[in-house]
């Protein structure tokens, strides 16, 4: 049987965890019906690649080979089950798997692949029927399945997980998916039974070549060999005719607690279905226990299999290997099995295709490797760790889904945070084996496709302007975000100062300085600006004072160029030419780029002050004052702010248009306590303005202009309009086009400056648009699938609830009038994270840690006056200002919250 974790499992438990295994509570948002159509989940751990579990039971998108393939599949893998009663007599077989949507019926949405199903699937049921019905649970890393069939004696359930733990990169990034199945006999009758389990070997392939079921011309000499131990049986899988150095090496494995029967190579169903009706009924002997009873199945059922090629396959062809656990229930019980996919494939090259020049390098392979295979020996080691610790490591990653489900925080932004760990496990992101993180813009399919096709990664690599957006790896694993930043400073940063907004890989290779870059041509001024914000938020979350010092001397240079080069005048105000993230340049003044530059002036002076630099504290104010008051006065006319055109007739601007973006940089500052960038009256104007302009909640008969992201009769808010009309005849590039990760900003942006109603109705329509009947709510796209941009959802959580962390000063941050009487919020603090939670009768405030540490030094109340709370440490508190500074750190961990007190007559 499974191990259970032993008391030194490295990892924590949580009080708010969820209860059981998932299958009595599973969580999450439930599709059903033509709901489950797009609907396919990505498991598999932080940089190790995913396999996809979808809304109709099947295992799709295996992109576990190092490349980006969104419609990379493995025939014959699947589940099946065979139940059978000898009196009266039974005899089921089902694969657990719906009836595909029949041509034309899944109805999906432009630039969307999600829903198809592949070829060999459809086969496949007509051979062997599926189930008649599957119902799907999911919140990101928990996928959980019921498989409903009138002729089955069966209830029959899974839970997929692969960890995903907060603030544990390491725990979060295990190449291995669990499946964990509940059987219970609902039949008048004893019930005999088989689960099975297939898989096939494809060590070897490179995730893209095309085959015809267990033919590939990339594969052949693939060994499947049986390892047995009491209680458990494992099919492990290799390619032993390979180099080690081969991009295909590696080794595969499936496991299951159980005794189990084995058909460890075939080729073709036919042979399989044989091998299913050749598996014995069990018989419940007089006395014996159940593992025996399951022991001795196994054994006789490997008796009477049918032949078993042997040896390693031959060229161009791979085996197939299934786990066959037999079960036998009396009316009533239940029994559970879980089987593990797991893999390791060490050598990830440079397959994509790099911007930049393009350098004679001849037929030099550029080896990255990855992470993961520095942590696990091979797939059977992974495999062996997710077992021996499944339940720690699930209770650790329920615990977060947890907190945001027994939260007050509305609905709509609850399933927004579910579904934003699918993208940081996506294949957008990958770690190599020096520990460095990278991420692509998205994946290459049919959302977008470029030189290379429809396979790799979109838009290499760590693309600065994009990843501006991105809060959900900063939050969950500010290690690895900071490993962004660390790159960006010790490889990418050109002497002159200024940063190319990509990473050419490997980081050894010269890097794109004085030369074209593509999307935009120049280093994108957006990005860096926003590597400026960025520093200043992982300094905040957990890199702390030492690292910002490491720092301090590159982000001189860099503000000292962009200073150099665009305020020309003086001013404060940015003039030229300023590449941008829709992949063109604006001219003149536009508070898109303004905002940025505004809100990295406040973060340049908070951070001198941080390493001891007075004089640039002073400089980088005066400037802020001066560039926030000619901003205000050069663009807002009354309604929002728009763009102050140079007269030269240069394409791809905004000019009078109404900007969704034209406010970034004040989204920034909200999430880094840095205030006002604009006067205030005219931040909430212009975001009111820009959801009466730029929320749609039809697009039927709209043109679109470039890509399509919401059509018919979905709502969204466009890029940008043209209210007061002036739109030029060539508008900002993607203008007609409707972006999750900007809809997320401005949404996080209008929640904190009071704007509830714009927020959700923006935040609702997103998750209308991704609610599996057209779209994945897993997948959020863009210019590739998993889009980073999407990644700006994770905002949502700070803004919503007002929480903030500063380990710079220790200081934690709430809000007293977002934390309602009676109501939780969760919140995420670099070194832990828990739930603050406000008594019924609003007098007392505590805040909880449920995983991880923190060490407090000061608290702030906003939301009610300074005099009408107060908090207590064993220390002793004094007053600095609004914020209560403690005489010495207060240690919350889980167990021990911190109580504040409030006045409920003063409170806000």
């Amino acid at each position: 049987m499974t191990a259970s974790p032993s008391s030194s499992s490295p990892y924590p438990s949580s009080s708010t965890a969820l209860s059981g295994t998932g299958l009595d509570t599973p969580v999450g948002r439930t599709f059903t019906g033509n709901h489950r159509h797009h609907v396919a989940m990505p498991l598999g751990g932080v940089g190790c690649g995913h396999v996809a579990v979808c809304g109709d039971g099947s295992l799709r998108q295996w992109q576990l080979f190092n490349q980006v393939n969104h419609r990379a599949d493995l025939p014959g893998t699947f589940f099946a089950l065979r139940a059978s009663v000898t009196e009266p007599p039974l005899d089921v077989t089902r694969v657990l798997q719906s009836k595909p949507p029949l041509t034309g019926e899944a109805d999906s949405a432009p630039l969307v692949s999600d829903a198809e199903v592949p070829s060999w699937q459809r086969e496949l049921l007509e051979e062997c029927p599926g189930v008649q019905e599957t119902v799907f649970t999911g919140a990101h890393p928990l996928a959980h399945l019921e498989y409903r069939d009138e002729e089955l004696p069966l209830a029959v359930e899974c839970e997929a997980f692969s960890p995903l733990v907060p603030l544990d990169e390491e725990a979060s990034a295990v190449p291995a998916v669990s499946f964990t199945f509940r059987l219970r006999n609902t039949h008048p009758h004893t019930v005999h039974g088989w689960l099975c389990a297939s898989l096939q070997n494809a060590v070897g392939w490179d995730g893209v070549t095309p085959g015809d079921g267990a033919r590939n011309p990339l594969l052949g000499g693939n060994v499947n060999d049986v390892r047995r131990a009491p209680g458990e049986t494992v099919l492990v899988m290799t390619n032993p005719s390979l180099q080690d150095d081969h991009p295909g090496s590696g080794q595969m494995a499936l496991s299951v607690d159980s005794d189990a029967a084995t058909y460890e190579r075939w080729t073709d169903t036919a042979q399989l279905l044989q091998f299913l009706r050749s598996l014995r009924l069990l018989c419940p002997p007089v006395e014996a226990d159940y593992a025996q009873l399951t022991a001795t199945a196994a054994e006789l059922a490997q008796q009477h299999r049918p032949a078993v090629p042997g040896g390693p396959s031959p060229q161009g062809l791979t085996w197939n290997g299934t786990l066959a656990a037999p079960f036998l229930l009396d009316p009533g019980e239940e029994t559970q099995l879980r089987f593990i996919v797991s893999w390791h494939f060490p050598n990830r090259y440079v397959n994509f295709q790099q911007f930049g020049l393009a350098e004679n390098l001849g037929h030099t392979r550029f080896w990255l490797g990855n992470h993961y295979a520095t942590r696990f020996a091979g797939a059977l080691d992974a495999g062996e760790h997710l077992r021996d610790h499944h339940d720690a490591l699930r209770e650790a990653s329920a615990s977060w889904l947890a907190s945001l489900r027994g939260s007050s925080l509305p609905g709509e932004v609850v399933e927004t945070l579910e579904s934003q760990g699918a993208l940081v496990a996506s294949p957008t992101t990958f770690r190599t084996a020096d520990g460095s993180f990278f991420g692509f813009e998205g994946g290459l399919g049919a959302s977008t496709a470029m030189w290379n096709g429809q396979t790799g990664g979109s838009c290499p690599l760590n693309c600065t302007h994009v990843w501006n957006y991105e809060h959900a790896v900063a939050q969950l694993f500010p290690v690895l975000e900071r490993s962004m930043r660390d790159t960006e400073f010790d490889h990418t940063q050109a002497p002159e100062g200024y940063i190319p907004h990509r990473v050419r890989a490997p980081l050894y290779l010269r890097q794109m300085w004085n030369e074209p870059i593509g999307g935009p041509t120049d280093p994108a001024i957006d990005g860096m600006l926003g590597t400026v914000l960025k520093t200043y938020r992982e300094a905040r979350t957990s890199g702390g004072a030492e690292w910002l010092r490491s720092r301090w001397e590159s982000l001189t240079r860099l503000m000292g160029y962009v200073g150099a080069e665009w305020d020309t005048e003086g001013d404060g105000v940015l003039r030229g030419a300023q590449g941008v993230t829709h992949d063109i340049h604006l001219h003149g003044p536009n508070t898109f780029v303004g905002t940025y530059w505004l809100a990295a002036l406040r973060a340049m002076a908070e951070m001198a002050r941080t390493v001891g630099d007075g004089a640039t504290a002073a400089r980088m104010t005066k400037t802020f004052e001066a560039a926030s008051a000619a901003y205000d006065e050069l663009l807002w006319n009354g309604e929002y702010y728009e763009q102050q055109l140079t007269g030269e007739d240069v394409p791809h601007e905004y000019g009078e248009g109404c900007l969704s973006d034209q406010l970034i940089g004040q989204w920034w500052a909200h999430l880094l306590d840095l205030g006002h960038l604009l006067p205030a009256d005219h931040v909430r104007t212009a975001l009111r303005s820009v959801h009466r302009h730029n929320f749609r909640t039809s697009f039927r008969d709209f043109e679109h202009g470039y890509r399509v992201y919401a059509d018919r009769d979905d709502a969204g808010l466009l890029l940008c309009t043209w209210p007061r009309g002036g739109r030029p005849r060539v508008p900002v590039r993607y203008a007609d086009e409707v972006w999750t990760g900007t809809e997320y900003q401005y949404a996080a942006a209008c929640l904190a400056e009071g704007l509830r109603d714009e927020a959700l109705s923006v935040v609702s329509a997103v998750r209308a648009r991704y609610d599996g009947l057209r779209r994945n709510p897993f997948n959020e796209i863009e210019c590739g699938d998993h889009y980073s941009r999407a990644m700006a959802g994770f905002s949502l959580l700070d803004a919503a609830t007002g929480v903030r962390w500063n380990g710079l000063d220790g200081v934690l941050t709430l809000a007293a009038d977002r934390i309602a009487p009676g109501a939780a919020v969760p919140y995420i603090a670099g070194t832990g994270w828990g739930v603050v939670r406000r008594s019924v009768s609003g007098e007392r405030i505590e805040v909880g840690v449920s995983s991880g540490t923190l060490q407090l030094r000061g608290l702030e109340l906003r939301g009610t006056p300074v005099d009408a709370w107060e908090v207590r440490t064993s220390a002793g508190v004094r007053a600095d200002g609004p914020v209560r500074r403690f005489a010495a750190p207060a240690v919350i961990d889980p167990g021990n919250p911190l109580g504040v007190s409030v006045r409920t007559d003063a409170a806000g």
